[in-house]
């Protein structure tokens, strides 16, 4: 029998007492307590609707109904581990073969993101026999220890960084090293990870590989200039290293443009190992490496069997070719291409309107706005963005930030996401920054006529 329904002040108690208090959650001085989603939208508990603009997660749209129906007839009929042939498993790695490039054709499933990602460290580390690796400044790759290791945004503040881990800079041509101004900011980028490997080679280091978010997301909603990926893999491969794109935010057609958002950098970049996750299962807990049968056999002569319990049974795998099924049917990559575009042209005559917002960035339905405090040193704009997506959610909008200042509005919806949500959420935006400017333009003239 279900439990009655607690108020949102009883889950508020019951969650401070029973769960760790370092699971944050959205809004924490007035979290939302959520019920039900459908789509793009979610609901809370006294059934108002809320806009979901960051849920990359419920990649199909939340509670998809071809999705659930997957998942709950597989449940009635089977669900176990993998060491049984099943056709679920092996439908749902050719599948995937058919969306990447054909050297990357040996699969492993897995539960999440982070052990994907795990995973493909062990891959990298077996196969070209080095310990080290080069990562991105401000980097997220997962929660467990080996992630958190070569996670920037993580040891920073935990025990700090590794002697066996590098850390390249971000390639953000908006705030970063070489900005737009640059006349070769493709190579001076790379060239950074060229120089980190010519010193770790003089202490004896030897790099097992370059692992990097296709588009970095916690560093900022990033998009790396086309050609970085290239070059950077040259130097990591010309030192025995192999490349690993995380797809696990950003892959299955959000970037519009490609399947993938490593193909951004063009048709002739393919990585060595590519992991996935989050959308995979459009929030049910599935991931997958996929990597070339090189490495895959270098990781099979250890003579050491490589089990996940949960990691592609026949429910998962069920949801997964499902997933793959509703982004082919609703044409979801051209979609993102579509209101992407057009979320994206919204913003940059906001952008053209208020001063505040420095840089609009983005692919498909992966889009960040940089808030800036002023346009020549591009200050993080931290307490304004804090404080509108506090105002967004009290009408009726999910919107988080990210990025190293904590100033950059990160859109990552649904792919169901349309039009007309665009044009609300841009709409409220203008409404609350013209409110801001506002206000700040009447504090200055009260200061001055205190002077």
């Amino acid at each position: 029998m279900r439990p009655e329904p607690r108020s949102r002040d009883e889950t508020l108690a019951l969650r401070r007492r029973l769960i760790g208090s370092s699971c944050k959650l959205f809004f924490s001085n007035d979290p939302v307590k959520i019920v039900k989603a459908k789509g793009q939208y979610m609901y809370d508990e006294n059934g108002r609707q809320y806009l979901d603009c960051i849920n990359n997660v419920a990649h199909v749209g939340h509670c998809h109904p071809a999705v659930v129906k997957a998942a709950h007839e597989q449940s009635q009929l089977l669900n176990t581990n993998s060491r049984y042939l099943h056709d679920n498993l092996v439908n749902y790695a050719e599948r995937l073969s058919k969306t990447l490039p054909g050297k990357l054709c040996t699969f492993y499933f897995l539960n999440s993101g982070s052990e994907a990602n795990d995973l493909a460290l062990r891959l990298a580390r077996q196969y070209t026999k080095h310990e080290d690796v080069i990562v991105l400044d401000h980097a997220y790759h997962g929660h467990l220890t080996s992630l958190i290791d070569i996670s920037p945004y993580k040891f920073r503040n935990l025990e700090g960084q590794k002697e066996w881990v590098h850390v390249a800079p971000v390639p953000d041509t908006y705030r970063g090293l070489y900005r737009e101004d640059h006349e070769d900011s493709v190579t001076a980028y790379a060239n950074e990870v060229k120089n980190i490997i010519e010193q770790a080679q003089k202490r004896g280091r030897k790099i097992a590989a370059f692992f990097a978010e296709s588009l970095p997301s916690v560093g900022g909603q990033i998009i790396p200039p086309a050609g970085y990926f290239q070059k950077a893999a040259e130097h990591v491969r010309k030192a025995g290293g192999i490349f690993i794109a995380d797809e696990i935010q950003v892959g299955f057609g959000r970037v519009g443009k490609h399947f993938w958002a490593f193909q951004l950098q063009g048709e002739d970049f393919v990585p060595d190992i590519v992991t996935m996750g989050k959308p995979i299962g459009n929030g049910h807990p599935i991931a997958c490496v996929a990597t070339t049968t090189e490495i895959a056999e270098a990781f099979a002569a250890t003579g050491v069997e490589y089990f996940n319990t949960f990691g592609g049974n026949p429910v998962s795998s069920a949801i997964g070719l499902a997933v793959l099924d509703v982004i082919e049917k609703e044409h979801l990559q051209a979609h993102a291409t579509e209101v992407g575009n057009f979320l994206t042209e919204l913003l940059k005559e906001q952008k053209m309107k208020h001063p505040i917002i420095g840089d609009v960035r983005g692919s498909g339905l992966f889009i960040g706005v940089d808030l800036i405090k002023d346009q020549a040193e591009r200050t993080p704009a931290t307490a304004e963005a804090e404080y509108l997506i506090t105002r967004l959610k009290e009408e009726y909008i999910l919107l988080s930030t990210d990025g190293p200042g904590k100033n950059v509005l990160k859109f990552k919806p649904p792919m169901c996401f349309n039009k007309e949500d665009a044009r609300f959420v841009v709409d409220t935006i203008d409404k609350l920054l013209t409110a801001m400017e506002k206000e700040d333009l009447n504090q200055q003239k009260t200061s001055a006529g205190a002077t």
